[in-house]
């Protein structure tokens, strides 16, 4: 049984790979100058896909510090009970958004009238 052997590299479009293309092609590809492609090779067949990025390239490490302090937070909540639901209808989701603006008014100081 012959067995084909596949090779994969990522490539970054630039000048000179832009010509391995026509313009029309790139543009209704939506590729662009600086997107990454990842070319498969096997059997002859040559395969561009665009390169997805990792769950590490998605966020700088301020925003990565910034989402895992809203976690923690949103963590805390649940942890400590100041969470509401889950909700079996619409019904109960709706009044209990009711209660809650109720509670909110109560806690509000009364304004004079005008």
């Amino acid at each position: 049984m012959l067995q084909m052997k596949t090779q994969r590299m990522t490539i970054t479009v630039n000048e000179k790979t832009r010509q391995l293309f026509s313009p029309s092609v790139r543009r209704q590809a939506g590729i662009k100058n600086g997107d990454q492609l990842e070319v498969k090779v096997s059997g002859g067949i040559i395969t561009l896909l665009p390169k997805l990025p990792s769950a590490g390239d998605e966020y700088t490490p301020k925003q990565r510090r910034a989402v895992d302090a809203r976690i923690a937070a949103a963590l805390d909540d649940v942890k400590h009970g100041r969470v509401h639901g889950p909700f079996d209808t619409h019904k109960e989701f709706i009044d209990s958004l009711h209660g809650e603006v109720r509670k909110l008014k109560a806690r509000e100081p009364k304004r004079p009238a005008a």
